[in-house]
């Protein structure tokens, strides 16, 4: 059977995880990656959403990507058929105009900080969001921690001040790792890269099974 080894694990609460309604903003190398760790964990119920193709630079990392010149979201649709596809950029005026309320958790994977602001003031309470994951070799180093208190991280700093600059002063963790980056240019790792977004996942399914899931 399918999911039975999920079922053995999650046990009553399996129930919760297949009813849950998510929505993934952003599918390369930690979106795609939480992706396939819901799916693969009997959540059907996925929305995921993102505007870009694939590119050679992303086969080191992102789920999909030998379909180079390819829509992500199309070609995700195709490997992974009961979820939903948007493919859309995600800019603020997008946040501003679509309605992610319906949904139980939103997974922001996306690394535009803007958006990116706009959704945690906005989304806050049912919101699980990333920073950075490139430039990092050691998956042990990540921790789920309060946005204020993260260090080692120039993307998660200019979160802060953002969010400073924006009066917003809740106790909001996001996905982050303590590791010094490794190098300057924009290098990356999946073994990083891809437990930013099994970390996602699991405490995307932690927070359902608890009921934590509501703004």
């Amino acid at each position: 059977m399918q999911f039975s080894r999920c079922k053995s694990l999650f046990g009553d609460d399996f129930e919760k995880l297949q009813k849950a309604k998510i929505i993934i903003l952003g599918v390369g190398g930690v979106g795609g990656h939480a992706l396939d760790c819901l799916y693969r964990s009997g959540l059907e119920n996925i929305t995921i959403v993102d505007f870009d193709t694939f590119e050679l630079s992303n086969q080191n990392r992102q789920i999909g990507s030998e379909a180079l010149g390819e829509s992500k979201v199309k070609h995700l649709k195709t490997l992974y058929p009961n979820i939903t596809a948007i493919e859309q950029k995600i800019d603020i005026d997008w946040v501003d105009k679509f309605d992610m309320s319906e949904f139980d958790l939103i997974l922001d994977a996306i690394d535009d900080i803007k958006p990116k602001i706009q959704i945690i003031k906005k989304y806050y309470k049912k919101l699980i969001s990333t920073t950075g994951s490139a430039k990092r070799l050691d998956p042990t180093k990540i921790e789920y921690l309060n946005i204020f208190k993260t260090f080692n991280d120039p993307f998660a700093k200019k979160i802060r001040e953002e969010l400073k600059k924006a009066k917003f002063d809740k106790n909001f963790k996001v996905i982050f790792s303590s590791e010094e980056p490794k190098c300057k240019d924009m290098g990356s790792f999946v073994g990083v890269t891809g437990s930013f977004g099994l970390t996602m996942c699991s405490i995307a399914l932690e927070k359902i099974r608890n009921n934590i899931n509501k703004d």
